[in-house]
């Protein structure tokens, strides 16, 4: 009997005590005085609104803190005319909560509209198109269309040469596809005695006269359709997960912008491919690099160094490219077959890799030519699209 009659007098104090600490907890978050519903105590209301006030405060909190850190990582960039409109779109103080609907639906759709588009490797980051025009998506949700965007300006199609960024449509919302651009090309008939702007670029063997091989393909070594303007702005455009605009630019006039390119998609698509073969065979391919992309025909008969240079060099007609793989940053081929040493060996590596993609894609056929290490280089392969087979070992040029 002595031990309960002991126990009372300290539960009641911790009564006593949690009740000021409610009082005090109540006062602080202005909460107001406690409603008695039927079948339930004092006490019992009371820590009901305290539940309620910390709920209150924890959503307050947290989204101060959302608005806060959004400001501070958000980097202040000038808005395009497609951003106004998203942000116009999302907070929309009539419909709020069906804008942000739309834009989630907008970014799940936004990943796989254009599939088709990212060629045989799934690594195309852009198309490239002789004439404007609107590309076909894969799929778009009911009520969704593509529109395309170009320094603020939003149009149905792309209507002019340039890069345009691709933008999903709901309405005014809209979720640009931010790894997919749309390249159009200014046509051949823009160069004039053999410059376009101030760029010079020369003559191709076809406006002499020129014919190719009678084994290419029709077509193969005609005058190119037109040329990609790559300005200072956008010469980091990628095209590919490993190639962006500027690795393909001939090494030349550094000083005049703009500059103009021919470049094939296929020869992009065929490079990723080959990528893709050596990585599934444990080579790191982080550190591939062009060495020479497209040529303007008068660099390719006296620019940089000419021996090895064809004079129907398919580096003329964008598809073709002289590449290593320099993962370790050590400026020259890595030792690709691991046998301790840097040579011509390595470019048959990657050579090997160019013939299983032929296997599996005989519509990316073309050449392949190993090269050995010389004074300003080390080994490198050239890989081209010219559709015939071709295969060559030399030692300098390209």
């Amino acid at each position: 009997m002595s031990t309960g009659s002991s126990t009372h007098p300290p539960q009641a104090s911790t009564g006593h005590e949690a009740n000021q600490w409610l009082q005090s907890v109540e006062a602080a978050l202005a909460l107001p005085e406690s409603t008695r519903r039927p079948g339930m105590t004092p006490r019992a209301a009371r820590w009901l609104n305290l539940a309620g006030g910390v709920v209150v405060l924890a959503l307050a909190i947290g989204w101060s803190w959302s608005i806060v850190h959004a400001r501070a990582v958000e980097p202040e960039v000038a808005a395009t005319r497609t951003t106004a409109t998203v942000k116009a779109a999302l907070t929309k103080p009539d419909a709020p909560s069906a804008a942000y609907v739309t834009d989630a639906a907008l970014t799940a759709y936004a990943t796989r509209v254009l599939s088709s588009q990212r060629g045989l490797s799934g690594k195309m980051r852009a198309t490239i198109q002789p004439t404007p025009g609107a590309i076909r998506p894969d799929t778009l949700p009911p009520g969704t269309s593509l529109r395309y965007e170009q320094g603020g300006e939003v149009s149905q199609t792309p209507t002019g040469s340039g890069i345009w960024r691709v933008v999903l449509a709901a309405g005014k919302a809209m979720k640009p596809l931010a790894d997919f651009k749309v390249i159009t090309m200014l046509p051949f008939t823009a160069k004039k005695g053999g410059r376009v702007g101030l760029y010079y670029l020369g003559n191709w063997p076809g406006e002499r006269g020129a014919v190719g091989p009678k084994r290419a393909p029709a077509g193969a070594y005609a005058n190119p359709s037109g040329f990609i303007e790559v300005t200072r702005e956008n010469k980091d455009t990628r095209v590919s997960e490993h190639f962006k605009l500027a690795d393909f630019l001939t090494h030349d006039q550094p000083n005049v912008w703009p500059k103009y390119l021919v470049l094939q998609p296929k020869l992009i698509d065929k490079l990723e491919l080959v990528m893709n073969d050596l990585q599934s065979r444990g080579i790191d391919t982080r550190g591939v690099r062009v060495m020479s992309g497209f040529r303007t025909p008068q660099y390719n008969v006296g620019g940089g160094r000419t021996g090895g240079r064809a004079s129907l060099s398919r580096h003329m007609y964008g598809d073709a490219s002289d590449i290593f793989i320099d993962s370790n940053g050590d400026g020259q081929m890595d030792d690709l077959n691991r046998d301790g040493q840097v040579t011509i060996e390595d470019s048959r590596v990657i050579a090997a890799a160019v013939d299983r993609v032929e296997a599996a894609h005989p519509e990316l056929i073309g050449g392949a030519g190993v090269y050995t290490a010389a004074p300003g280089h080390g080994p490198f392969i050239h890989i081209d699209t010219r559709g015939y087979r071709a295969r060559w070992s030399g030692t300098s040029g390209g």
